[in-house]
Order: C-alpha cells, then sequence, then structure tokens
C-alpha cells in the first residue's frame, strides 16, 4: 500500500506540495504497458464521506446523466455533457444504494432505516416550483428538492440491500439472526406501498445479531452485496447502466455455477455477497412462491464460497479472446454487461479475491475453476472493465489487475488443462489516485478505451481517460510543449513515487522492529518468570558504602544489572529503582517517602552487565531515615516500542483502516520484579578505629554543624570544658541500651558452617555485620565487641558476650550469647536493634524449618517474667497520663522514672532458644 507521509510533505518545496495535492488524483504514467491516461475534474460535492462505513457512496452513469450519493442523505444527479448540476434529492437519512431502471425512467434509492423509495426522473422539471420555495435554506447553492415520504415504495428498516429488475425487485433485510431475501413486485414510481405484492422469500445463512439499544434497527458495520446473473439465452436485462450488478455469463460457467435447474429453467440468478464472507445464490424462478409458505433454504440457497472476510464486490468480465459477434458489439460500444463473461469475481474487504471460470480438466470435462489472490487492501469499491481489467480501490491508491492470460491461444476444439486456466498471480498496476469511493467503467467512443469515473474521498467527482491496449501505436512525433509538459509530469511522478517507498519502507521496517523487540520481550519475560528461585538468568544486587560526595560523605547504593541470558534487552526497557524510607523516629506521624529512578537500558547483550549508582543520605541536615527498601524491576513499555509502529502510515487511511488489531492494555507495559533489599543500621555503620592502614581511614562526619556550636568552640580556651547539647547529653545522660539473648547452640547450629573455627562471640559479631564494606577488616582481626559510628556521627558500640541462663530449664544453666547495643543517641539505638532482630528472626525461621526443638523449660519461670511485664507496661501507661497533667518540675521526675521502665523493657530476661 501507498502511502505519503505529510511530515515528509512539510519538509520539502513547492515541487513536492504540488505533487502531493494534484497526484494522488492525477495520474501521471501508468505502470502498464502502453498505457496512458488523461484526468478532468468535473466537480466538488460536500464532504466527509461514509467511507467503508454503511452509508456507502455510489456512481452511476446513463448516457450523459450521472447519479451519484457521498453516504450522506443526498443523491446528486449531474449532466456531464453540460457541466451543471442538474437536482440534489434529499431524503430523510442515510443513502445506502442506488439502481437506475432506464427504461422507465426510474431511480430506486434505500434509505438507512426506511426503505426504497422511487422518483420518476421525468418529473425533474415538474420539480422547479418546489426546488424554488425551498432557497430559503441558504447553506446549499444548488436547488434541494425534499422527497415526499409517500415516495418510499416499500417501507422496511431492516433493508440493507436491494436489486431491481424490469418486473420484480429483490431485497436482503436484516432479522434478528439470519438474513432474509425477499421477491416483490417491482413498484413504480407515484404507487402507493402494497402490502401483498410480496411472491418469495427465503433465508439466508445466520448473521451477527446488531448491537445498540433493543427494538431501535441498527446499521450493519458492513452492506451486503447483490448482484443479478443471467443466462446468455436469456432476454438481457436491458436499460441497467454499468454499475448496477446486472450481467450475462456464458453458457459453460452459468451451468457449473448454478447447477442444470437453473440453467434449464433459464432463470436469472441473484449473487448475495454477506459481511461475514460468505458467497451465496438463488434461483430467481424458484424463489416465487407463496409468502405464507417460504422456500426451503436447505434447496434454494446454495453457498458457492467463503471469503472470510466481508464481501466488498461482486462482478464478471471476459477473460477470454471473444468471438466475431462480441467483437462487433465492442466496436458498436454496447454495455459491457451485454456481452457474455466467462469470469465470475468476487472481492472482500482486506484484498482477498475469488475468481472462478470454466476450464478444461485433463479428461477433456468442463469444470470449474476457482483461484484465490490476494490484493492490497483494504478494499474502498471495485469495478469491472473490457479486456478481462478489474480496477479496484484502496485508501493511497486505485489499481487495475489484468485477469487474461494472453500468452496462449484458446481453442474450444483443443481442451487443454493449461489452455483456458485463470492467471497465477495478479500484479496490480497503479493509476495513481488515492482513495477512490465509488467507481463507474464505461467504453470511451470512437477510440473503444476505458473512462472511468471516480468520487475521491475529498469530494471530487473526476473522469479518468485510459488507454489499455499494448498495442497502441506510439506517436512518433511530439510538439515541445506537450513533451515539456510530459516531463514535468514524469518528473512529479516519480518524486511521488520516491516519496511514498520511502515511507513504506520505514513504516514496514519499524513494524519488523516492533515484532522483533516483542519476541525478545516475550523470551525474556518466560527465562525471568520460569526462574523464581536460584539462579536467575537476569538478575540484580544491590551493595552499599560510603563515599565522598560534594564536601559530604554519602552513603551510595549500587545496583548491578547482570544479563547472564542469551537475549539482549535493547529498545523499550527500562531498570526501575524505587526507594522507600522509614518516617523518622522522632515523627510518630509519619509515613515516610518513596523516590523511584527509572534508568534505560539501551543496549544489554549477553553477558554485560549494568551499574548504577544512587546517593541514599544522610540529608543536608545530617538524617539518614534508616531502614531504606530498595525495589528493584524491568518494566518493558508496550506503548514505546509499538505504539508508534501501529500508527497510520497516512491520514488518509484512518476512515477505513479497521481497529488496531493489538489494543494496549492499561499498564501501557511488562513488568518483571528482580530483588529487594532493606538497608538498616548496621550496614551503615563506619568503624575508623579498626580500618586496615589507619592514613586511608575514611573521615566520619560528626552531626550536622550549628553556626553558634561552632561559634562556641572557637572562642573556648585550650584547657575549657566542651559546650553543647552533644557533650551535655554525654556528660550527664547515660547511653541508651537495649540487649538481647539467643541461645548459643542455636547461633553454633547456624554459623557453624560459614564462620567454623571462629570464636562464638566474634563469629556472631561478623554474622551481625556481613552486608556491612568493613566485615573482611573485622573477621581478621575477630572482635567480639566494637564502637561503630552512625551516619549523623553518633557513636553506636556493639558487644557480645556469652552468658549463663539460669532458672529457665530444670537440667540447668543454658549458655547463651547476649548481644547488646549501647549509643548516646536513643534513636540510633532503637535503628540497631531493630536490625538485630530482623536477623535473628530470619535465623530462628530458618533453624525452625530444619526440625530443630528447644529443650525443656520451667513454665512457672516463664509466667513470672510475663507478669512483671506486663505490670510494667500498666505503669508506663500510668506515667504517660501524669506527663499531661503535671507541671514542669513534677515531670522531669516522671519522665527519669519512664526512661528506667523503658530500660528494662528494653532488656529482658528471656533467650531466644
Amino acid at each position: 500500500m501507498w502511502a505519503v507521509p505529510s511530515q515528509v510533505l512539510s519538509q520539502n518545496d513547492a515541487r513536492a506540495s504540488a505533487a502531493y495535492n494534484l497526484a494522488p488524483e492525477q495520474p501521471l504514467l501508468n505502470r502498464m504497458a502502453g498505457a496512458s491516461s488523461r484526468v478532468h475534474y468535473l466537480s466538488d460535492f460536500c464532504c466527509p464521506l461514509g467511507g467503508r462505513a454503511a452509508g456507502k457512496p455510489h456512481v452511476l452513469r446513463h448516457d450523459a446523466e450521472v447519479f451519484l450519493s457521498t453516504g450522506r442523505e443526498f443523491v446528486y444527479v449531474y449532466d456531464q455533457e453540460g457541466g451543471l448540476l442538474t437536482a440534489v434529492y434529499q431524503f430523510p437519512d442515510q443513502v445506502w444504494h442506488l439502481q437506475l431502471l432506464a427504461t422507465r425512467r426510474a431511480l430506486y434509492v434505500l434509505c438507512a432505516r426506511t426503505g426504497i423509495y422511487c422518483l420518476s426522473l421525468d418529473s425533474l422539471d415538474r420539480s422547479g416550483s418546489q426546488a424554488c420555495e425551498d432557497k430559503e435554506d441558504e447553506t446549499h447553492p444548488y436547488p434541494v428538492i425534499h422527497v415526499d415520504p409517500d415516495a418510499c415504495v416499500l417501507p422496511d428498516a431492516a433493508l440493507c440491500a436491494f436489486t431491481v429488475l424490469d418486473d420484480v425487485l429483490v431485497t436482503l433485510a436484516q432479522g434478528p439472526t439470519q438474513w432474509k431475501m425477499q421477491l416483490f413486485e417491482c413498484p413504480h414510481a407515484g404507487e402507493e406501498p402494497r402490502p401483498g405484492g410480496q411472491v418469495g422469500e427465503v433465508q439466508l445463512s445466520t448473521c451477527t445479531p446488531p448491537g445498540g439499544v433493543p427494538g431501535e434497527p441498527t446499521a450493519p458495520c458492513f452492506l451486503p452485496v447483490l448482484c443479478c446473473v443471467f443466462p446468455p439465452d436469456s432476454r438481457a436485462p436491458h436499460g441497467h447502466p454499468q454499475g448496477c450488478g446486472c450481467f450475462m455469463l456464458e453458457e459453460a460457467l452459468f451451468g457449473l455455477l448454478f447447477g442444470v435447474d437453473a440453467s434449464l429453467l433459464q432463470s436469472p440468478v441473484v449473487l448475495c455477497g454477506l459481511p461475514d464472507g460468505q458467497l451465496c445464490c438463488v434461483a430467481l424462478k424458484a424463489l416465487v412462491t407463496s409468502e405464507l409458505a417460504p422456500g426451503d433454504p436447505k434447496v434454494l440457497v446454495k453457498i458457492l464460497h467463503h471469503l472470510e472476510e466481508p464481501v466488498i464486490f461482486i462482478g464478471a468480465l471476459r477473460a477470454e479472446p471473444q468471438e466475431e459477434e462480441e467483437e462487433e458489439a465492442v466496436r458498436e460500444l454496447l454495455p459491457v454487461e451485454n456481452v457474455h463473461s466467462d469470469c465470475l469475481v468476487a472481492l472482500g474487504h482486506q484484498g482477498r479475491t475469488l475468481a472462478i471460470r470454466a476450464s478444461w480438466s485433463e479428461s477433456g470435462n468442463l469444470v470449474p475453476e476457482l483461484r484465490e489472490y490476494y490484493l492490497p487492501g483494504p478494499v474502498l469499491c471495485a469495478a469491472c472493465g473490457r479486456d478481462g481489467h478489474m480496477y479496484h480501490s484502496t485508501p493511497s491508491d486505485l489499481c487495475v489487475v489484468d485477469l487474461t492470460r494472453r500468452d496462449s491461444t484458446w481453442n474450444p476444439e483443443k481442451p487443454d488443462g493449461a489452455i483456458g486456466s485463470l492467471p497465477s498471480t495478479l500484479c496490480p498496476a497503479s493509476l495513481n489516485i488515492c482513495s477512490a469511493l465509488a467507481l463507474c467503467v464505461t467504453a470511451r467512443a470512437p477510440t473503444g478505451g476505458t473512462e472511468l469515473l471516480v468520487l475521491s474521498s475529498k469530494g471530487r467527482l473526476i473522469t479518468c481517460s485510459l488507454d489499455l491496449n499494448p498495442e497502441a501505436p506510439v506517436p512518433t512525433k511530439m510538439a515541445v510543449a506537450n513533451a515539456g509538459q510530459k516531463i514535468k509530469e514524469l518528473l512529479l511522478d516519480i518524486g511521488d513515487v520516491s516519496e511514498r517507498v520511502s515511507f513504506l519502507k520505514k513504516a514496514v521496517d519499524q513494524r519488523n522492529k516492533a515484532i522483533t523487540s516483542l519476541n525478545e520481550a516475550m523470551n525474556v519475560s518466560c527465562a525471568l518468570l520460569s526462574s523464581q528461585e536460584g539462579d536467575r538468568p537476569i538478575s540484580c544486587t544491590i551493595t552499599t558504602s560510603w563515599s565522598r560526595l560534594e564536601l559530604r560523605d554519602m552513603l551510595m547504593a549500587t545496583c548491578t544489572l547482570d544479563n547472564s541470558s542469551s537475549f539482549s534487552l535493547d529498545q523499550g526497557w527500562t531498570l526501575c529503582i524505587q526507594v522507600l524510607t522509614s518516617s523518622s523516629a522522632l515523627d510518630l506521624d509519619g509515613t515516610g517517602s518513596a523516590f523511584t529512578y527509572t534508568i534505560p537500558v539501551d543496549r544489554l547483550g549477553p553477558g554485560s552487565r549494568r551499574e548504577v549508582t544512587l546517593p541514599l543520605g544522610p540529608s543536608e541536615s545530617g538524617v539518614l531515615d534508616l531502614p531504606v527498601t530498595m525495589s528493584c524491576w524491568l518494566f518493558y513499555s508496550l506503548r514505546e516500542v509499538i505504539g508508534e509502529a501501529l500508527a497510520p502510515s497516512d491520514p488518509l487511511e484512518v476512515p477505513y483502516l479497521e481497529k488496531l488489531p493489538l489494543n494496549l492494555p492499561k499498564q501501557e507495559g511488562v513488568c518483571l520484579p528482580l530483588c529487594k533489599r532493606t538497608v538498616d543500621m548496621l550496614q551503615c555503620l563506619r568503624f575508623p578505629g579498626v580500618a586496615s592502614h589507619p592514613a586511608q581511614a575514611p573521615s566520619v562526619p560528626g552531626p550536622a554543624c550549628d553556626p553558634v556550636e561552632t561559634f562556641l568552640k572557637t572562642c573556648q580556651g585550650p584547657g575549657s570544658e566542651p559546650t553543647g547539647a552533644a557533650s551535655l547529653r554525654a556528660k550527664y545522660l547515660p547511653p541508651s541500651t537495649a540487649s538481647i539473648r539467643v541461645s548459643a547452640g542455636l547461633l553454633r547450629a547456624a554459623l557453624e558452617d560459614g564462620h567454623s573455627g571462629f570464636h562464638l562471640c566474634s563469629a556472631t559479631l561478623c554474622w551481625l555485620l556481613a552486608e556491612n564494606a568493613a566485615v573482611d577488616v573485622l573477621r581478621a582481626q575477630a572482635l567480639s565487641s566494637i564502637q561503630g559510628i552512625a551516619p549523623d556521627g553518633t557513636d553506636v558500640n556493639l558487644i557480645v558476650h556469652e552468658v549463663a541462663v539460669t532458672d529457665l530449664s530444670p537440667a540447668g544453666p543454658i549458655q547463651a550469647v547476649e548481644i547488646q547495643v549501647e549509643s548516646s543517641s536513643l534513636a540510633n539505638m532503637c535503628r540497631a536493634h531493630h536490625a538485630i532482630i530482623r536477623r535473628i528472626k530470619t535465623m530462628v525461621t530458618e533453624q525452625a524449618a530444619q526440625g530443630s526443638s528447644p529443650p525443656d523449660l520451667r513454665m512457672q519461670y516463664l509466667q513470672q517474667i510475663h507478669a512483671n511485664h506486663q505490670e510494667l507496661l500498666r505503669e508506663v501507661q500510668t506515667l504517660r497520663d501524669q506527663l499531661c497533667t503535671e507541671d514542669e518540675v513534677s515531670s522531669c521526675s516522671t519522665a527519669q522514672k519512664l526512661l528506667q521502665i523503658y530500660k528494662q523493657l528494653r532488656n529482658p530476661s528471656l533467650v531466644l532458644l
């Protein structure tokens, strides 16, 4: 499908702009050998048009008169010879179909949700007075004739298609579950509707129930197609201009398609193409039954084929060389329908094409030959012409295909399976006309060429004169002016085609790239989701370390994305890192804060890794709210990868293309979790006193500098004592402490693999600080106690020693390890205590899963400890209530008592077993 990009046109010069404005509707050079064309603009009509929707445009021509509808409620009558618009009919609703019965000068119009109207064309002169009365409608520069409701000869809101012959009218109505074909005596203009005029009825195949409001008729997305086929020896369908869907088939093909009964009865056959893709037929003479006893569908309806997409067009053409009498008819420019066609064609909405003709089998018998082709789509309209040519329109081009086989001569006396067969492929040749919504093909006198009458999407009625004769003589001389104009047209056409090809190639490359990326994303997703446990093909690890940044020491987190799989992470992949901080210990109502960092993964091939470093704190005030939870995941953006690839390549395609087959989900992507880690106080402690090289020990910041304290320090003498809040707290307020006891047996069972050969206390301390950067130095020195520095500069001491717990087990004392935390900052002590409890909780859960059992305990001793704690909790509540009512002096002693009780609660006499 060709398309012209609007963004390319905006960057080019006036030549490209002229090519865009004129080339789509002015064919400059036909791709077929020996072909030439000329375009003339006739008139402009109102837009917008209906496109592929239910209101389908139509163009009919009879002699010099052109009848057309644009998909709205208007029907126009245009005099091509005089170049005048002679009449405009306005109907109550959209016009879905037109058909002209020229012998009676009657125009039949199907109006949506109303029925069929019949207008007498001889009454145009008499309607002049009525048109003059409507001149108060200033929006139309031409006379508008409002159609009288009495002109409705067959009112039926369910009608979707019809075809009219000399004396019968065939209609197709949409029922709740089935299509219904009905046969009526042909009504005439001025007659009253006759409810008893029905002479036949049959139910067709099932249809999709229409949506919308129950009880109200709803327009189908695609209208069915009806046409009438006549046998060669029957009365020719006189008075039917081109475009009305009536044609004659040769005797062999007619009998093969519709059977012996239709051939013996010499009955016309109605072909029906349904929106679900079915192509079926009904013989008219067999359809004449009583209205009270409708025909049996199994007997009357024959399904010829299924296109599996909505049928847009049904036609017939001559694919073999014509005999003498038919050649004479062509020379006399008789209607193409009066020529016996030997090939039946049907087109689907997406371009699937069916061609049927009679051919000789290897055994010497005539058999129907069916071939399916695939043409560019979506198809907007189509028409059949002379010499085996068929025209079909897409949103970007109008093409012609040749169904004849000119490389062999047909001889009916020498049947051969290869002779008379259809071509194996169809090669569309472009006519450089964009978005033709309606077509009409007629012969052009006196040369016998072809003339197309086209209604474009811009509302222009144009004619295109074609000469598709490959044997046409080439003129030997050409005027200088004509040669210059021809060269100019050729250059414009070359530039237009080059731009179309370039843009089409770009669109195809984008879609291929999107498909490749989607396939790679599917493989990555399956690999990650199938390996939830164990080594993952794509992993992310998080480590923390201190670094000097902007003259301050900052805690940095390094996220390493490692691709150990055989897939690549290309466009569309993003590494997302969420940092969730806890609320401050002093802000009891705080909820913390969350920050999410997104890092595009441009190109991460197999075996590659990428590191991302993020600052965690402390802030400018020196505060680092711990613990911090970090979560990493991979996000694949569907909108980024396929959004541009699925966008329409041409603005002209938007009204006609189907909805996108892939609807993007609301989340717009795929999220694959990688890892989650909690950074707590034990990982952030620094130990400058145990550094392997004291000269390289990192500088440890003190608390946030207060300008007043800095000034006071500079004013102090050499022997004066330090002042300030921190020094006063260290001098008069004892450090806050908390302790927890763990069974020595439990620790040995958990640590014997990774810490064999070490003292239990030093092994426990190294286990607690396993995620700290200084753990290797601590393990080498085998320390059981250590003094660390918190991020805000305050000290945090960790002391590990063995104790014996008596009175708990009747078997004797229980050996345990006591882990004690001391800090001058109550908040930092609580953070370190929380980190220790989190590690011990994980250890106890793992050991419990292995089936270890605790020793016998004295339940009376445990009950006494529990009762003591309950008494302490009640005393805490009483003291907190007193703080709300006492004065400042009394509240100091109450606060001291409260701190003493908190200290007792933080040091229970229990032990984890």
